[in-house]
């Protein structure tokens, strides 16, 4: 099964899988149009597909209500929303650490570290985690209870689906972390893993994808990572019976 990913910008994501369109935190607002390869949701392709939204947290580079025009034209999509966000709108509201089944996905939230959720999907034979806002958030100059209450937390949440195969990973990388910038991708990665780990969160900064070619404590897991160069890049993705798994096309 061949499953299009688009990166669209920070920790936004479309996943084009078999039957199914899901979009992560979308905070792009194109002023007219936009197609996947520009790196915003093509609003053209929404109607012909079984369309699902998700948003994890509230903040502004996870979310924008634009996204709620999309009812307009496209009746039957389908809105996931952290239940932080204002309940104005006809969705699905979600809460951490929570199950929700609602027939041709299912899908179990983890408490973020900051603000949210982070979403755990079963959808047409596909595991995919989203991390939103969970991350070991350890910022140099914080307090060290500070920064340990941070780690605690964070394993808690991640070793709390270990032994889980995951097919997808979006998971925070975020070079203002300094020297922490890894450790948050690396625990999961080292705990519960992914066939391909996509990492986000870092905004127009891609200079941490050179720093982890060389970084070490990337070594276990380095070839299911994938190197993002630019908004709008299509990465494929094919289950891992097929010899290779992981095809970045654009």
């Amino acid at each position: 099964m061949n499953t299009k990913i688009w990166y669209l910008y920070n920790s936004g994501f479309v996943v084009e899988t078999e039957d199914h369109l899901l979009i992560f935190d979308d905070c792009t607002h194109p002023t007219a149009g936009g197609t996947f390869d520009q790196g915003f949701v093509d609003e053209s392709v929404l109607p012909k597909k079984d369309t699902i939204v998700f948003v994890s947290h509230s903040h502004l580079d996870h979310f924008d209500p634009h996204i709620f025009k999309w009812r307009e034209f496209c009746p039957r999509i389908r809105y996931i929303l952290s239940n932080d966000l204002p309940k104005l709108q006809k969705a699905l509201y979600v809460a951490p650490d929570t199950d929700y089944d609602m027939g041709d996905i299912k899908i179990h939230t983890l408490t973020s570290t900051d603000l949210g959720v982070a979403f755990l999907i079963w959808i047409d034979n596909l595991c995919i985690y989203h991390a939103g806002d969970l991350n070991w958030w350890h910022w140099e100059g914080d307090t060290e209870e500070n920064n340990a209450h941070m780690k605690a937390a964070y394993q808690k949440e991640i070793d709390s689906i270990k032994g889980k195969k995951i097919d997808i990973a979006f998971v925070p990388m975020d070079p203002r972390l300094e020297n922490q910038y890894l450790w948050g991708l690396d625990y999961f990665m080292r705990t519960v893993g992914a066939d391909v780990c996509i990492p986000m969160h870092f905004g127009d900064n891609y200079s941490c994808f050179e720093k982890v070619k060389e970084d070490p404590m990337a070594d276990p897991y380095r070839s299911h990572l994938v190197n993002l160069t630019h908004c709008g890049q299509e990465i494929d993705y094919i289950s891992p019976e097929s010899p290779a798994n992981i095809h970045p096309d654009h």
